[in-house]
């Protein structure tokens, strides 16, 4: 009898494809802040994040915020709409000026934010209308917001960590093992047959096809899904 695929383990939900966030240091986001004065405490590091720093508001609430490039520590960052058009400042996407880069911005207004959060990213900008906000984002994809939404000024701090090279497979293995990734990725040629359709140890031009159906169960819906045509065009 077969296993499971990957893809039918990871369905399921198990520990080891969760997102281990018992090792995080806490949820980053707004907070409740609206109109407030607040203080960087710190600088940290927290795995599944992007740098974060740990702020201290005038009513003493501790969150922990995105942290933009070139912030430090001590420095005094505002939000609400009264802030001024700072790097690390929160305003509201209507009180942003056209063409200025922006990050970790709020999909609802008041969800703290769920766009544009990963390392060296930014967002700008494009255009205002009918209480709705054009962004365009680092995909260059542009998406419209409702002018409520928050957003930080700046870019996300960390921009050159995907410049380093990894050098080791043992460097790439605990990158992926601290957001609970597999690594190496193993194709199913290479297994054995009772863990993919495709594996075994005879050859792979002969026996199961590459096509799927797309009504076919979870154990054997692999390779190409529903292909419209397969193969090189005849010229």
């Amino acid at each position: 009898m077969g296993k499971n695929l990957i893809q039918q383990a990871r369905g399921k939900g198990g520990p080891r494809y969760r997102a281990p966030s018992f090792r995080w240091k806490g949820d980053a986001g707004f907070g409740k802040l609206k109109n407030a004065n607040a203080k960087i405490l710190d600088i940290i590091t927290s795995q599944g994040h992007a740098p974060l720093m740990r702020v201290l508001s005038d009513d003493g609430e501790k969150i922990l915020v995105q942290a933009p490039e070139g912030i430090y520590v001590g420095q005094e960052i505002t939000f609400g709409d009264q802030a001024q058009l700072k790097n690390g400042n929160v305003l509201a996407l209507k009180d942003i000026p056209e063409g200025t880069a922006v990050f970790n911005i709020e999909g609802i207004p008041g969800d703290g934010g769920k766009f544009v959060k990963t390392c060296g990213s930014s967002a700008k900008v494009v255009s205002k209308a009918n209480n709705r906000v054009s962004v365009l984002l680092p995909s260059n994809k542009t998406k419209v917001f409702l002018s409520e939404c928050r957003a930080c000024i700046g870019s996300v701090a960390g921009g050159g960590i995907t410049e380093k090279p990894f050098l080791k497979a043992g460097t790439k293995y605990h990158a992926k093992r601290s957001k609970n990734k597999l690594f190496p990725i193993v194709c199913g040629v290479a297994m054995n047959s009772v863990d993919h359709p495709f594996g075994g140890k005879s050859t792979n031009s002969k026996g199961r096809p590459t096509q799927s159906s797309r009504n076919a169960p979870p154990g054997r819906k692999v390779g190409k899904i529903a292909p419209r045509r397969t193969g090189r065009k005849k010229r």
